[in-house]
């Protein structure tokens, strides 16, 4: 039985997909959105976030470090990353849960079994279970065996995703999928690989060919200020995808809630943080795609 990468299980949502929802996060993603909002679901490996406002400094977590791995700098304990081995002891002995081991290897039996716990929710909201990351498309054999006891149990499965993996891997999948939220984030190529870290030829090749196979679709566009809100990036996303067939567009303004998460894993933030459009902004582009023909919601 395959392994997934899981950094959470989250229960009762409702803005992953129709009903009360499950939502099963995986962790990886070949992409590096200047605006995401869960940096601990980039790297595949298994990470340790350091919350430095609730350190005391009592030094615990070096005396339980088998390793030796952490010394104190500037009054904190630092972590050597060249020596750490993420066995998690300096999280599970501090007091002051300082440390957050962030990532647990689980069966698809064990993922599935805590998704059932909430079976009558889905029944009655009309709700099921959401696989969403970082990005699930790259644990896609592990979702592969949990569509198949989803199928047999009737739960409505939902696949947020970014669109960047091979079709290879979306045509393994595509028919157990009942909706796609997929990822629109810029249409220029080179400002996608800019912010994105990748260019969108293959975003837009699989986006087009879910469309055409005639997949329940919501797109999902972050509008991030300074990045893509400009008249041209909209015009032309619009033209895009008045081509396809999708139920949904989601206008997703941009947020700054998951910018303190960069400190605690010592990755870098690029953005200042007042990224945010404003709601007029939001409802003169929310009556732009109408006009289009498309239906659009702000947020969800």
């Amino acid at each position: 039985m395959k392994k997934g990468t899981i950094i959470n299980i989250q229960k009762y949502s409702v803005h992953d997909g129709p009903g009360i929802r499950t939502t099963v996060f995986f962790k990886g993603c070949p992409l590096n959105c200047w605006w995401c909002h869960n940096p601990e679901t980039q790297n595949k490996r298994h990470q340790i976030m350091f919350f430095k406002e609730r350190c005391k400094g009592c030094g615990i977590c070096i005396k339980r470090c088998p390793e030796n791995a952490i010394k104190i700098i500037d009054g904190y304990p630092i972590i050597d990353n060249n020596k750490c081995t993420l066995c998690s002891k300096c999280a599970d002995f501090c007091p002051n849960d300082a440390r957050e081991y962030v990532g647990k290897d689980l069966t698809s039996k064990e993922v599935m079994d805590e998704v059932m716990k909430d079976e009558m929710f889905y029944e009655d909201s009309g709700g099921g279970v959401t696989f969403s990351g970082g990005e699930p498309m790259l644990h896609v054999d592990f979702i592969d065996e949990i569509l198949d006891e989803c199928r047999e149990k009737e739960v409505h499965t939902t696949l947020d995703t970014s669109g960047y993996a091979s079709w290879e891997s979306f045509d393994k999948i595509r028919d157990r999928i009942d909706l796609f939220l997929y990822d629109l984030k810029v249409m220029d190529k080179e400002k996608h690989k800019k912010y994105i870290g990748v260019d969108n030829t293959l975003i837009l090749s699989n986006l087009k060919k879910l469309s055409k196979h005639g997949h329940n679709i919501f797109l999902r566009m972050p509008i991030v200020v300074g990045v893509n809100d400009d008249d041209k990036n909209i015009d032309d996303s619009i033209e895009f995808i008045s081509k396809l067939n999708v139920l949904q567009v989601n206008l997703l303004p941009y947020h700054k809630m998951g910018m303190e998460k960069y400190k605690r894993l010592d990755m870098e933030y690029k953005l200042t943080g007042d990224e945010k459009p404003s709601d007029e902004y939001m409802n003169k582009l929310k009556e732009k795609f109408e006009r289009a023909g498309i239906k659009v919601k702000i947020g969800g």
